[in-house]
């Protein structure tokens, strides 16, 4: 009996062992393939390839609010080859006034984000 706990002990640590080898395999082969992936990755630029502010300053943001073209008001539907400009290119122009005041929405709705209780 002292024999096959023996054995059976022996064969236990064999397997152990080949277990160990075959992690430290796969941690390797996937530290090869890790760096072989980085090594294959565009480089990040260098200061000197990096993009540089305009000549004449940072872009700014500009608003301006404008009037939509108007639409039919006889019901019809209007396709986008015929809208003027061609082909879904609405152009809109400049609101006469540019005073956000006049541009507010009055009607208080109550629609999604209107501080109402739901």
């Amino acid at each position: 009996m002292e024999t096959m706990e023996l054995a059976a002990s022996s064969t236990s640590h064999l397997l152990m062992w080949i277990a160990g080898l075959v992690v430290v395999g796969v941690l390797l082969s996937a530290f090869y393939f890790g760096r072989r992936a980085q090594a294959r990755q565009i480089k990040p630029p260098n200061p000197a390839e990096q993009p540089k502010r305009p000549y004449d300053g940072p872009v700014r943001e500009e608003r301006e609010y404008r009037e939509p073209n108007e639409m039919p008001h006889d019901g019809s539907r209007l396709l986008p080859h015929e809208i003027q400009g061609g082909y879904g290119n609405c152009s809109s122009h400049p609101c006469e006034s540019q005073d956000p005041e006049d541009h507010r929405k009055t009607s208080g709705g109550g629609g999604f984000g209107s501080g109402g209780l739901g």
